[in-house]
């Protein structure tokens, strides 16, 4: 078997573990072409099984990878956000289910919280399947050490998961019916759909203006959207997409790329926001979208 046709069908998976790693597709796509270009000058001799060595090269680059961008991340300019990544409205409720769960902006951003290790421990047995050997393999620790840090990283993480399990379909039309509401800059309608104790966050990147503390109060937030609506009024675009497995809105000022926004819903309400504007995490969305 030459190094293409077996490497080319487990780009996907290597994809998938450095985007949950690191929260950007760029870094991502660069482990991934740092893993081929090892796997190109690998002695096939000293390999036995392909694929575990490919994971287990691309999660120990993540590792590091992901420590310097820790120390990076500490000198963000307000706060920092995942990069969104563009994903195709799955095909069934198992596939939204997967997907959503384990790559949704808040997720990834719940995972911040971890060491590099452990998140790469809990990623690997809790989103990938992997067994604990294999675990142990991809980085470099003992089987005991791993299930020590996945029960840490599960225990750390218990109480900060999503709070409300909502069919996507209910969560599409929630989502559809407030980019109407903010398109018409109706007030009252952007504020119903707003839980009282609603959050904002926001990620400018210092590229742009954003906060540098999240907004809470719906009340407040619904200003915020409004505001634009005043201002832009018919240039204010709002078009509904996939984003990390689930529906989110991209909104557009005069016909250009302002914000990709994600939500969290309790299937009634909007409880959080997330809202991307650093033009370099939307520039891939950007152009694929370019027109509202």
């Amino acid at each position: 078997m030459d190094d293409v046709s077996a490497f080319d069908p487990l780009r996907p998976r290597l994809q998938k573990i450095a985007y949950r790693m690191l929260g950007s597709v760029a870094e991502a796509e660069d482990i991934v072409q740092d893993v081929w270009l090892r796997w190109h000058g690998a002695d096939r001799q000293d390999i036995d099984n392909a694929e575990a060595w490919l994971v287990s090269v691309t999660t120990r680059m993540s590792i590091d990878r992901l420590r310097a961008a820790k120390v990076q991340r500490e000198h963000y300019t307000g706060i920092w956000l995942p990069e969104p990544l563009m994903t195709d409205s799955p095909a069934t409720p198992e596939e939204m289910k997967e997907r959503a769960d384990d790559v949704s902006v808040a997720f990834l951003l719940l995972l911040e919280r971890l060491s590099p290790e452990a998140r790469a421990a809990f990623l690997l047995r809790e989103v990938f399947d992997a067994d604990y050997d294999e675990v142990a393999g991809a980085i470099g620790k003992t089987e005991a050490a791993c299930r020590q840090l996945v029960s840490r990283a599960k225990a750390q993480l218990r109480d900060e998961r999503p709070r409300y399990a909502v069919p996507r379909e209910k969560h599409q039309q929630l989502l559809q019916t407030f980019a109407q509401a903010l398109e018409r800059g109706d007030f009252p309608a952007i504020n119903a759909f707003l839980a009282q104790d609603a959050i904002l966050i926001g990620d400018g990147g210092g590229k742009v203006q954003s906060f540098p503390k999240p907004m809470e109060g719906g009340r407040r937030i619904a200003q915020l959207f409004y505001a634009a609506a005043l201002r832009y009024k018919s240039g204010l675009r709002v078009k509904l997409v996939m984003l990390n497995g689930e529906a989110a809105l991209l909104r557009y000022f005069e016909g250009e790329l302002e914000s990709a926004q994600t939500f969290e819903t309790d299937g009634e309400r909007i409880v959080a926001i997330h809202v991307q504007r650093n033009p370099d995490k939307l520039a891939r969305i950007a152009a694929a979208y370019p027109h509202p």
